[in-house]
Parts: structure tokens; sequence; C-alpha cells
């Protein structure tokens, strides 16, 4: 059977219809961007903006977060695009199914394991550092880092990590929680969404007044800058074509690009759209251009409170806590309360990221190319329970044992593959089915759909090695999978 078999538009038309048939279309285009909002602020801003900045961008960080929306605009717009022709769970999967093939669907249903499950994993591993650092560091450094992790304590003495036990907590109750099938209410979504930007709009009112223009001197780290000292003792050269300059700066857009994981979530809902062809790209444009100038100021005023160098040693974790009992004495309270409402936020994102996984697995193992055990149902809850506890298992190895900068780029670089592919499904659907009825279609075709390519992949060139011999790997299990176990076991050859 060729490996280039497809599924039916048809069929997954008739699926769709079948399954889903209960969904009313009640949103409008507000509460798209709510909903786009509440899915993309959370870890990415609060931790990854100190990564990029203090290791490749600098101040520059901001003109990062510039070139990361512009690719996730692009994408946005040939995900609105499927989602609003074939809704259905599964996501870039199922497009790819539909419109490049078996094999090219398994390879982005594999990469999304890097956006769902990896994401999970880099969420709670910051869920623990924030966690940690409202308990005045109670825990022992050995028990919330990873055993790749060290650090020089105050007296001199060096700790190394055991595991991070509080990433795995949350990570088991919000299996169990997934497990038991309760769902967040929509006042409750509200809530948290509203309790996010209040948090970014505290910070950047306050902090503005703490700014130092010096900070922001220069603009792009300089080639000769001098070596950071890392919290173990070791020096980090800034010498390297990714560690300075533009270059940096495009790096620092792969790093926060993980920022603006979840806007995909705002193209899931086009079946419940009031007017998908009006509302879908004001929804995905209009959460995008949001948290994007939320994004910027954000990073304008934490390197502008404290110095980028300060990210690469005792401020990198749990940084915008860091930086405001450091440079903003005065407001000790609010960094209790940034500190808590963060840590609701990041509970929901790793719930949502957990639920898109399974998700994934579910579409997959019902076409065939995953063990059926992802599928099975919970006989009472009527939820895919197996599926979800093998998942605590393989993220929370991730999240207990592997440290949270290696697991967020891995993240990245899954979903900028993810968005490179759909960027070429939607081009290649257009040749192949113009007929098909598209409540909203991607403007100026091919442009987009290749501009989405183009940058996606550029962010994925600037990563580092081995963030892409790692990935590279993980690839190559997926397709020893995919010859060995899933090719013959598809529906689609049976």
């Amino acid at each position: 059977m060729s490996l280039f078999r497809k599924k039916s538009l048809t069929a997954l038309l008739a699926q769709a219809a079948d399954s889903e048939k209960g969904l009313k279309r009640t949103l409008g285009a507000w509460n798209l961007v709510a909903l786009g909002i509440g899915a993309i602020i959370g870890a990415g801003l609060f931790v990854r903006t100190a990564a990029a900045a203090g290791g490749h961008a600098g101040p520059a960080v901001t003109i990062s977060f510039i070139i990361a929306a512009v690719g996730c605009a692009f994408a946005g717009l040939c995900y609105a695009e499927f989602a609003s022709m074939i809704p259905i769970a599964g996501s870039a999967y199922t497009y790819a199914y539909t419109t490049m093939g078996e094999i090219v669907a398994w390879i982005i249903g594999w990469a999304l394991v890097l956006e769902y499950a990896l994401g999970a994993a880099t969420v709670s591993i910051a869920w623990s550092e924030y966690l940690n650092n409202l308990l005045g560091g109670a825990i022992p450094y050995e028990w919330c880092h990873s055993p790749l992790e060290s650090a020089i304590d105050a007296s001199g003495v060096m700790h190394t990590g055991i595991i991070n036990a509080p990433a795995l907590l949350i990570l088991l109750l919000l299996s169990l929680l997934l497990i038991k099938g309760t769902e967040e209410s929509a006042i409750v979504n509200a809530i948290i969404v509203f309790v996010k930007v209040a948090i970014v709009l505290v910070f950047i009112a306050i902090g503005w007044q703490y700014m130092k223009p010096e900070n922001h001197v220069p603009y792009f780290i300089p080639a000769d800058q001098p070596d950071a000292i890392l919290p173990d003792g070791s020096h980090y050269s800034y010498a390297s074509t990714f560690n300075h300059g533009f270059m940096g700066v495009l790096r620092g857009a792969a790093i926060v690009f993980f920022a603006f994981i979840g806007f995909d979530a705002v193209s899931t809902a086009a079946q419940e759209a009031k007017n998908p062809k009006r509302d879908m790209p004001i929804g995905i444009l209009g959460s995008l251009v949001v948290c994007t100038i939320l994004y910027v100021l954000f990073s304008w005023v934490l390197t502008g409170v404290a110095p980028f160098t300060d990210f690469q040693n005792k401020g990198g974790e749990a940084s915008v806590a860091y930086a405001i009992k450091t440079y903003m004495a005065d407001h000790a309270w609010l960094e209790t309360l940034v500190t808590v409402a963060i840590l609701a936020g990041f509970s929901s994102v790793i719930l949502v990221m957990l639920l898109g996984q399974s998700r994934v697995f579910y579409s997959m193992s019902n076409d065939g190319l995953l063990p059926k055990v992802f599928a099975d149902l919970h006989p009472k809850f009527r939820t895919p329970y197996k599926s979800n506890l093998i998942l605590f298992l393989f993220v929370g190895a991730f999240a207990g044992f592997v440290p949270g900068r290696l697991a967020g780029d891995l993240t990245s670089i899954g979903t900028l593959f993810a968005f490179v592919l759909v960027s070429v499904g939607v081009w290649i659907m257009r040749k192949s089915n113009p007929e098909i009825v598209r409540p909203f279609k991607t403007p100026a075709v091919p442009f987009v759909s290749t501009m989405g390519v183009l940058v996606c992949g550029a962010m994925i060139i600037s990563l580092d090695h081995v963030t892409q011999l790692t990935a590279l790997a993980w690839m190559v299990i997926g397709l020893i999978i995919y010859f060995g176990y899933s090719q013959k076991r598809s529906k689609l050859n049976q």
C-alpha cells in the first residue's frame, strides 16, 4: 500500500457531523479572541522570556516576540481554513492525513507529542519553580530539579537535582482530573483569562516606574559581551553566532515561540463559531495581536527592571518574582500575588495540553496507527483513561528528570514543524480539492502559506544543534514504530 494513502474528506466530514452534531454555533468573534488569549498566555511568557533574553536576545527579546508572532499569524490563517473545512479532533494530524497522506500524518502526529506532551512537562517544571518561590525556597534543591541541573548555594555548597517532585505532583493531580472528566466552566475560564491579563498589566504598570534606561543599552547583545556566570559556577559565552546580535534575536524568537503555543486552540472552535468566515480570522489574529502587544511591553519592562545577564544566573527561575523581589522590593505583595496567579494559570495550561495530547492519540488509535489502548474509554467517565495514565508516565519522565530549557526547546521545534506542514497542506488542498466549501479561506495563497513555511523554518534552523538532533532522533524512533507496527495495522490498509 502507498505510504501516501489519504483519508477521504467526505468520510471525515461525515464523521464530524456524526460525532459532534450537538455543537451549537454560539461563539462570536470576541469570544474567540478571549479563548485565544486564555490559551496563549502562560509559561511561555513568564519563563521563556527570561531564557531568551538572558542567553540570546538581550533587551531585543521584544523583537523576538514580533518575529514569532508573524510566523504564528501566517500559520494561524492556514489553521483557520482547515478548521472551518474539517471540524474534527486531531488538529494538524487530521489535516495532514487528508492532504498529504498517511506517512506525513504519522510524522506530524508524532511531532505533536513534542508540542503537547513536552509542553505539559515544560509548564509543570515552571509550576514547580514558582511554587518553590512562593514557599520561600522550602523545597530542597535536590527534590525540585532534574539530575542534569546543579547550582551553588549561598554558602558555596554545590547541589545536584534528584527529581522534580512538585512537577510530578501537579501532573498526577491534573491527569486524575482528566480521567474523571471534570470540565472547566466558561465562568472559570473567563476568570483565569482575566487574572492572566491582569498580572501582565499590573506588572507593566508598576514595573515601568522601576526601569533603568541603561539596562536597554546596548539593545542587541554585542559579540564581545563578557561571559555570564551560570548557577553551577560555569561560564556562558555570548560569542556564538546565535548568542548575540540579530541571529541571537532569531534564536530568541524560536525560544519565545513557546509563548504563542495554544493559539491554534481557536481554530478547533470553528464549528462553534457563529460566522466562521468572519470570526475565525478575527479570533486568531485578534488574540495574536493582543498577546503580542502585551508580550512586547512585558519583555520591555522585565529587561528594563533587571539586567538581562541576571537571567543567566540567579534570576533564571521564577524570573518575574525574582525581578520584583530584587529590584521592586517595596512591592513584596505583588510578588506573592503574581506567583499565586501564575500557578493557577499554569495549571489550566497543563490541563489543556494533556487533554490535547490525549485527543491526538485518540484519533491516531482510531485510525489503527497506535494500539487500541489509547482509545479505550473509562466505563463510567467515558474518558480515554488508559491514555491519560500512559501520558502521565511519559510526561512525568521528562518533567521529573529533564531540565525545563531542553523540554521547552523541543516543544517549540515540534510545534514549528507542525505549523510548516499545515501551511504546506493548505496550498496542496487548494490544488487537489478546489471544489470543497471553505467557510473561511486563507487569503493570498500561496504567499501566506509560503511565508508560514519560511518564517517557521527559519526559527527551526536557529535552534541549537542539540535540540535539532534530539528532535531528529525522536522522528527516527517514530518512523521505526510506523514501519514496524502502524503501517500494517492502519485501517486504510484494511
